[in-house]
């Protein structure tokens, strides 16, 4: 007989059932039940809905029982860009942001990105792993079940896909499903910098001796570029990604995040899955993503970080009927955050989403972005069971307390991968 659990005692249960990714009004249609449940089979979804028609059903009665206590639940944070695999903080270079040093003055000077990649060259398998299982399991204790694994801090052969081979051992090794994303073209590496021709040839390392290994080991399921000011140019960006595309790859691009590029037209044009950032698109932008099925994905966290007073203009992209979604941006040097609840107060508060905006953005409509919004992003049978339950009495709660983590429990797959200790 297949494995059975019954999940009941929500007071409120966000099931974000629908078809499609959501835009404009059904971003605030979050399918809740009062006094919810659900009936899980084998990690999937048997049933949903109120506790007393869940718990009539004859497989309940044999199940394993998980009651809620009338605490809120909803599908596990699907964190659509994080840089999982690095070495070491940049602490040093968050004081000079503190004292005055801009992003671009920093880089000039072999710091952020470069500062990564220096260290993450010199750093074992072994020890990057480590510090990587750490934060997977601060993750799942703030609720997130899915999040998306960048590389881009080796930018060489031999460190790329050392990162990109990491992604697959942890994905075996715990429990959160994790989607690999190749990022060699991040930056331009500093033994290519100031030589004539070196951008051309560091794509060419790309194209002859990284993407052909990925996409034979199928190593990455995405090829990301990192186009603006200081990185690649559109006709760059959109030589890897459609070299990428060869193999495999589907795109998705940095965009539009120190200034305004052209990158999210490039996105469209190549049918990304998705373009992050966005604080700088403009009104011709965002109309032609709102006519698009390209996810723009916003970085709350790292404006925030680096104490920037522009953040992307998400209520312009809701009302344009774009394809809203957040994430973390988990980085060493620009969100070292892993805290999916924290991103919905910044949301909510600098992005002006509301509380139901926000979980859906951060839930199905980023799995949309993963593409993978026919397995997780909402409770509906059939789907994986991915859940995080909050210790709050409603659920706008989550944001509101921010910098609190209230997450009682995350189950991925039907398995609870984390609980709060009870006092």
């Amino acid at each position: 007989m297949a494995d059975s659990l019954l999940i009941c005692g929500a007071s409120q249960l966000l099931t974000l059932r629908g078809h499609g990714p959501r835009r404009r009004d059904s971003l605030s249609n979050l399918g809740l039940i009062e006094g919810g449940g659900l009936l899980v089979r084998d990690g999937l979804i048997a049933a949903v809905g109120t506790r007393a028609e869940v718990e009539k059903l004859p497989e309940a009665r044999t199940a394993e029982k998980i009651d809620l206590g009338g605490r809120v639940a909803l599908p596990g944070f699907v964190d659509a860009h994080t840089h999982l695999i690095h070495a070491a903080s940049r602490a040093e270079e968050y004081e000079l942001k503190i004292a005055g040093a801009s992003y671009d003055e920093i880089a000039r000077k072999g710091g952020g990105i470069l500062n990564s990649v220096k260290r993450l060259r010199a750093t074992t398998s072994e020890a990057l792993k480590k510090r990587a299982h750490a934060a997977l399991k601060q993750f799942a204790a703030y609720g997130t079940t899915t999040l998306e694994a960048k590389s881009g801090y080796g930018l060489d052969v031999t460190s790329e896909l050392k990162i990109l081979r990491l992604h697959q051992e942890l994905a075996a090794e715990q429990p959160l499903e994790i989607v690999s994303t190749f990022l060699g073209a991040h930056v331009v590496p500093t033994e290519y910098r100031g030589k004539t021709g070196g951008t051309e040839r560091y794509i060419q390392l790309i194209e002859q001796n990284l993407l052909p290994e990925i996409g034979e080991s199928r190593l990455a399921e995405f090829c990301d570029v990192f186009c603006d000011r200081g990185a690649f140019t559109v006709e760059q960006s959109k030589q890897v990604l459609q070299a990428g595309r060869q193999w495999g790859l589907a795109p998705r691009l940095h965009a539009e995040q120190l200034s305004r590029t052209g990158a999210t037209r490039l996105a469209i044009l190549l049918r990304a899955a998705s373009c992050d950032h966005l604080e700088h698109v403009n009104k011709n932008d965002i109309q032609a993503l709102g006519k698009s099925e390209t996810v723009a994905t916003l970085l709350p966290g790292c404006d925030f970080h680096l104490g920037l007073k522009q953040f992307a203009p998400a209520r312009p992209l809701i009302e344009a009927a774009a394809i809203v979604s957040l994430a973390t941006d988990y980085n060493p040097g620009t969100s070292p955050t892993l805290s999916m609840p924290m991103i919905l107060s910044l949301a909510c508060t600098q992005l002006r989403m509301t509380p139901a905006e926000a979980i859906t953005a951060a839930t199905i409509n980023a799995a949309y972005a993963l593409r993978r919004e026919k397995s997780i992003g909402s409770l509906e049978v059939g789907k994986l069971a991915d859940l995080a339950v909050f210790e709050v009495a409603d659920y706008r709660e989550i944001p509101y307390y921010f910098g609190v983590n209230h997450c009682w429990m995350t189950v991925k797959r039907g398995r609870v991968i984390h609980a709060a200790k009870q006092v």
